[in-house]
C-alpha cells in the first residue's frame, strides 16, 4: 500500500509539473515575469542578511567606482551602493504590495456597493471622480506633508489616488453582471442581497481585479520613487530606491553610478510586474486565452 501511494504521489506531482510547463509555453510573459518578480523579491529579503550595513559610513572610499570588491562602488559619503540599492528593493517591493492590498480590497468593497445599490452610486462615485481631479503626485504629497515622512504614510498617500481606478473597475463589472439572468434568478426566489453579492457577483469581479491590482503595484513602486526623489516621500535615512537616486544627482557627472543602479532595478522590478500583469490579463481573459490556443 505504501508503495501504491507513493507511485501515486509522483504521477501527481509529474503531472502538475507538466500542467505547469505548459501553462509557462502558452503564457511566457507569466513566466518571465514572475520569475524576475522571485529573483528581486529573494535578492531584496535574503541578501541584506550577508552584505554590509547600507547606512555606514567610510569617507574615505567615498566615490569609488565599480569594482570587484565594490561591485556598484560608493556614494559621496563611503556608502556602498550595492547594499543601498538592496536595502531599496525591499522598500519598493513591499509599497507596492501593501498599495495593491489596501487599494484592491476597499476599492472592491466600494464598487460593489456603488455598483450594486443605486443610491449609494452616485454619491460614491461623485467622490471617486473628485479624487481622480487631484493629480495622483500633488495629492500624495499634501498628505504626506501633513502626516509627515514615513514608510505607513507613503502607503496611505499612493493607496488613495489609485483607490477610483479599483472602483471604477470593480462597478462597471457589477453593473454588466447586475442584469444576467443567473443574478435575477437568484434575487427572484428570495435570496438574501448579501449572499447574490458573495456567490454570484464577487467571483466574477476578481479576475480582472487581479490584473488591475498587478499594475496598481508597479504604478505604486514608481510613485513611490518620484516621492523619495521629490522629498516627500520615505524619511531621507531610509535608502529607498528614490532616495539614492536624488543623493546621487549631483554627483551624476563624475558618478553616474550612484544613479544608474537603483534606477536600474526600479526599471527590472516594474517590468517584472507588468509582464505578470499582462500575462494574467492574455490567461484570465477568455476570448484572448481561446484565441492563444
Amino acid at each position: 500500500m505504501t508503495a501504491i501511494t507513493e507511485n501515486q504521489e509522483e504521477t501527481q506531482v509529474e503531472g502538475r509539473w507538466l500542467q505547469l510547463k505548459k501553462y509557462s509555453r502558452r503564457n511566457p510573459t507569466v513566466a518571465i515575469g514572475l520569475g524576475l518578480l522571485v529573483i528581486m523579491v529573494l535578492v531584496s529579503f535574503i541578501i541584506p542578511f550577508f552584505i554590509a550595513d547600507p547606512l555606514r559610513m567610510n569617507p574615505i572610499m567615498r566615490l569609488r567606482p565599480p569594482s570587484d570588491e565594490i561591485w556598484f562602488g560608493t556614494d559621496m559619503f563611503g556608502r556602498d551602493i550595492f547594499a543601498r540599492v538592496i536595502a531599496g528593493g525591499k522598500i519598493s517591493l513591499v509599497v507596492g504590495v501593501m498599495v495593491a492590498l489596501v487599494s484592491t480590497v476597499l476599492g472592491l468593497f466600494i464598487g460593489i456597493v456603488a455598483g450594486y445599490v443605486r443610491v449609494l452610486d452616485a454619491i460614491l462615485m461623485r467622490i471617486m471622480d473628485g479624487l481622480m481631479a487631484i493629480p495622483g503626485v500633488l495629492l500624495a504629497i499634501a498628505l504626506i506633508s501633513l502626516a509627515g515622512a514615513s514608510i505607513t504614510n507613503v502607503i496611505i498617500a499612493i493607496t488613495i489616488p489609485e483607490l477610483p481606478r479599483v472602483v471604477r473597475l470593480v462597478r462597471s463589472v457589477v453593473l454588466s453582471l447586475r442584469e444576467q439572468v443567473f443574478v435575477q434568478a437568484a434575487i427572484s426566489i428570495g435570496m438574501p442581497v448579501w449572499r447574490v453579492l458573495f456567490v454570484h457577483v464577487l467571483p466574477n469581479t476578481l479576475a480582472p481585479l487581479i490584473v488591475q491590482a498587478s499594475y496598481i503595484c508597479a504604478s505604486a513602486m514608481i510613485l513611490e520613487a518620484i516621492l523619495s526623489f521629490l522629498g516627500a516621500g520615505t524619511p531621507p535615512e531610509v535608502p529607498s530606491w528614490g532616495n539614492i537616486i536624488a543623493e546621487g544627482r549631483t554627483y551624476f557627472q563624475i558618478s553616474p553610478w550612484i544613479i544608474f543602479f537603483p534606477g536600474l532595478f526600479l526599471a527590472i522590478t516594474v517590468l517584472a510586474v507588468n509582464l505578470l500583469g499582462d500575462g494574467l490579463r492574455d490567461s484570465l481573459d477568455p476570448k484572448i486565452a481561446q484565441r492563444m490556443r
